[in-house]
């Protein structure tokens, strides 16, 4: 027995098609291409979300390096600065931020030795000068980036009362008068959030 001839029946051989059924199942199929193809290019942007609640030196380069860097990949990102976190934005604060020299386990010195005063000064410059020696971005220069980047710099308006500063003191670009529901809604929409 051959298999080159396959055989068919009566009923397959007349088999005849409406002419406007078959145009309107094309119809439908084309239809359903068209709504899936609108599924397929939706909002694919990955969101961020990162909370800045530490306004130390060393506190200050996470938030913003992670939120530029996420940002040179097309993700939207948001980062909320509340309390102390407020300063990395503060055009003043920011320029005097200390990395604190107790309680940091990576420190060379003993805690003792570290709660010294001055110690918080001299650990600051030993780190801006490793920072200079090594090309790295300024805080001011990853806030530029940020800001130019796309990154939505947020500062808290609860804090900002708090603190009692003004919107004025901030860096051009900064979002002021944000509150923790709007914070909320972008963390709930985010493929990432992060609490530094």
């Amino acid at each position: 027995m051959s298999t080159d001839n396959p055989t068919t029946s009566a009923d397959e051989t007349d088999v005849e098609f409406d002419a406007a059924e078959l145009q309107a199942l094309r119809d439908r199929v084309e239809e359903l291409e068209e709504s899936m193809a609108a599924v397929d290019t939706g909002d694919e942007q990955k969101k961020m979300t990162i909370v800045a609640t530490q306004g130390s030196f060393d506190m200050a380069y996470p938030p913003l390096i992670l939120a530029s860097t996420a940002a040179a990949f097309g993700w939207d990102v948001v980062v909320f600065h509340t309390f102390w976190g407020l300063d990395i934005l503060h055009e003043e604060k920011s320029r005097d931020l200390k990395l604190s020299a107790v309680g940091n386990p990576n420190m060379p010195v003993p805690n003792a030795v570290a709660a010294l005063p001055g110690m918080d000064a001299m650990a600051t410059r030993m780190m801006q000068k490793k920072i200079d020696e090594n090309g790295t971005a300024t805080i001011e220069e990853l806030i530029d980036l940020s800001l130019e980047s796309g990154v939505d710099l947020q500062a808290c308006q609860m804090t900002i009362e708090l603190m009692d500063y003004d919107e004025d003191d901030f860096y051009d670009g900064v979002t002021t008068g944000v509150g923790a529901a709007t914070a909320l809604q972008h963390m709930a929409e985010s493929d990432i959030q992060l609490l530094v």
